[in-house]
């Protein structure tokens, strides 16, 4: 098996910069450089979007970032101590040995299984010792290779790494708790919560038994354990798998990092949860989706923002592969292929061309793959509304409340009330399922629930209420809203460009952005040959979002000396991630100066929002920024608006960074490893 580390990938006594993305870029080019990895701009991007995630600080002055990425060829371990600590986020203060987990996106079980075991080492006080007191590379490495247990046997080897399987308590009257720990890369995070929960259980005189669902396998606590439970503790970033299991048993909920942080803290909850008679309780259902807050700590307005929020982003799926299909069936089949595109796929085949409909540009041939394009893409723009209803239900109850949901969102569909009633039902549906599964009910009837009893009553009550009382009036609305927007014209629709371009570029990729993207898919829906207002929208959404990065990619040229070597770098990889329409190339610039970058932005976001509302483009497609050309209306004048934010954004940093505030910029190179 190939070694995790080696000398070339530890870093001692150096300053990597002054954030968490200075020394999370500086170790995946270290990585990069000993031949792991592809790309070190590919493995920073995936490692930097996962710590904006959860940040990888623990306490002790540690930080683990990792990722899985299609960058890495080899998994790897690169180590830094820094001369110089940075914060990522612990409670207790910045880190000065900072651990980098690269795995490949198809990292296999042995491997994964190690880089768990040393997540787990990196909470114990006397290996974070020895690693602040090594003073050469290869005492760290020997050091890592020890507690992997790399110097036996391989079978004794993944035996030691396997994760710890789950053992009856030791003593009977003791209060036990059980727990489920899981992030969304499955490395770290999830074994180090693990241990620190049992080490505080140990320390308090609490039995905590606990299942691991990360990377490296799970290993099921069993349901007779689960059943003598006190409490339960979960603390999960992603859906628990077999939540079922824990039906009835009091509980907390928190990110996974919290029990890091405060393992003793969420095992006194759940018992104190325990020993409330109204405490929350897991419904037979299988309970809320996991949060990023526990339950009991979230407002209103956060779980409204979650689950709406949850709803989108399992719809855009369906309209990004609708959306670009759509956009195929145009460029093959001509724009009258909504004609006849029913006629054709019904009455033709591949042996029975097209005759009967005129000449396309492509041919007969043409005209039949156009057709059938674009009636497969139709037909998955039709899941717009159910999608977002039926993954709305799910983030408020689970799986009980999908089948209501998207009962709810076909019925706003049907009623004409489109993406607001989508929102309406899904809520409906989920609300009602939760409450529902909140219900006591009799031992025997307890299976039955969340897949019969729940979805049929919940879709009787949410699409009932849409039918008899609340979809005429969200039609109406709709309606009179997609009548304004389709009359928009000059100054109302730069107006709306202008808003909507601020709003991709106050975030790049965040809420803010996400919003302004979700209204323009949402009205891809609605789109048609009479009403192209959608498509101009969607246009002026889509070239907002390319500018941030492009005009960082610019500006690094226009300016050579105001940016350092890392920007420059930075700069090279925003050309093709602005040109792809992936906003987040310019995060990097944005997280080292926020106060510049982002009023840069937003001003080239609104010139390009505001010409390309003036100049009629639309964009039949969702994403895909310059590639999806086929699948633009007006494309060169959407071009141009292009150009021309990004030439503004790219002359206001400059300008910014010259005058406003003018620092010189801080070289991020290490110093020499010291020997």
């Amino acid at each position: 098996m190939t070694e995790l580390i080696s000398p070339e990938l530890v870093l001692l006594d150096v300053a990597l910069g002054s954030t968490s993305a200075d020394v999370i870029r500086k170790l995946a080019e270290t990585v990069a450089n000993a031949g792991r990895a592809t790309a070190a701009e590919g493995l920073f991007a995936d490692a930097y979007a996962r710590e904006q995630k959860t940040s990888t600080g623990v306490p002790g002055g540690i930080a683990i970032p990792h990722c899985r990425s299609e960058a890495v060829t080899v998994p790897s371990l690169a180590m830094a101590r820094l001369s110089q600590p940075v914060d990522f986020g612990a409670k207790d203060g910045p880190a000065d040995v900072v651990f980098f987990i690269a795995a490949p996106s198809g990292a296999d079980q042995e491997h994964l299984k190690l880089l768990a075991k040393l997540a787990r080492s990196l909470i114990k006080k006397d290996f974070t010792a020895s690693l602040r007191e090594a003073r050469t590379p290869q005492e760290v490495v020997d050091l890592v290779n020890e507690a992997l247990g790399l110097g036996e046997t391989a079978a004794a080897s993944a035996e030691a790494a396997a994760p710890e399987p789950a053992a009856a308590p030791t003593h009977a009257r003791r209060q036990l708790v059980v727990a489920v720990t899981a992030c969304p890369t499955g490395i770290a995070h999830t074994y180090m919560a693990a241990d620190s929960l049992v080490a505080a259980g140990k320390e308090s005189g609490i039995d905590v038994i606990v299942e691991t669902q990360g990377s490296a396998g799970a290993t099921p606590i069993p349901q007779t354990v689960i059943d003598t439970a006190d409490a339960v503790v979960f603390a999960v970033e992603v859906d628990v798998r077999g939540k079922e299991r824990f039906a009835g048993k009091p509980y907390v909920q928190s990110p996974v990092k919290r029990a890091i942080d405060e393992p003793l803290v969420m095992l006194h909850e759940a018992l104190a949860v325990a020993s409330d008679p109204n405490g929350r309780r897991l419904v037979a259902a299988g309970g809320p989706a996991a949060a990023a807050e526990p339950e009991g700590r979230e407002s209103v307005g956060g779980k409204l923002k979650r689950v709406l929020l949850t709803g989108v982003s399992y719809m855009i799926p369906f309209v990004a592969a609708g959306g670009l299909l759509i956009a195929l069936g145009f460029l093959l089949g001509g724009y009258d292929i909504t004609k006849y595109a029913d006629t054709i796929v019904i009455k033709n085949n591949v042996f029975n061309l097209p005759t009967e409909f005129g000449p396309q540009a492509w041919g007969p041939l043409g005209a039949y793959l156009g057709a059938v394009l674009f009636k497969i893409g139709a037909l998955s723009i039709g899941f717009l509304v159910p999608a977002l209803a039926g993954y709305i239900g799910y983030a408020l109850a689970d799986r009980p409340g999908i089948a209501p949901g998207f009962t709810a969102g076909a019925v706003a569909g049907f009623m004409g009330a489109g993406f607001l009633g989508g929102i309406v039902g899904g809520l409906l549906a989920g609300y009602t399922a939760h409450w529902l599964g909140s219900l006591s009910a009799p031992r025997w009837l307890r299976g039955l629930m969340p897949v019969a009893i729940i979805p049929l009553l919940a879709s009787i009550i949410a699409s009932g209420l849409m039918f008899v009382v609340l979809g005429g009036p969200i039609a109406f609305v709709t309606k009179a809203l997609n009548d304004w927007l389709s009359g928009m014209s000059g100054a109302a629709a730069v107006v709306l460009g202008i808003i909507l371009g601020l709003m991709m570029c106050f975030d790049l990729g965040g809420p803010v952005n996400k919003v302004a993207y979700s209204f323009a898919v949402a009205g891809l829906g609605a789109a048609s040959a009479t009403n192209a207002a959608p498509y101009h929208i969607m246009a002026a959404v889509m070239a907002a979002g390319m500018v941030p990065p492009l005009a960082m990619a610019l500006a690094t040229v226009l300016d050579k000396k105001t940016f350092n070597a890392a920007e420059h770098e930075n700069g090279k990889a925003a050309w093709l991630l602005g040109a792809s329409f992936i906003s987040e190339g310019a995060i990097p610039f944005a997280a080292a100066d926020p106060f510049r970058i982002i009023p840069a932005s937003m001003v080239g976001g609104a010139v390009t929002g505001a010409l390309s509302m003036a100049f009629n483009a639309g964009s039949k497609a969702p994403h895909g920024g310059i590639f999806v050309f086929f699948a633009i209306d007006n494309f060169i004048m959407w071009v141009v608006s292009i150009a021309v934010g990004v030439v503004v954004t790219a002359l206001a940093t400059i300008g910014l960074k010259r005058y406003v505030g003018r620092k010189a910029p801080v070289a991020v190179e290490a110093e020499p490893v010291a020997a």
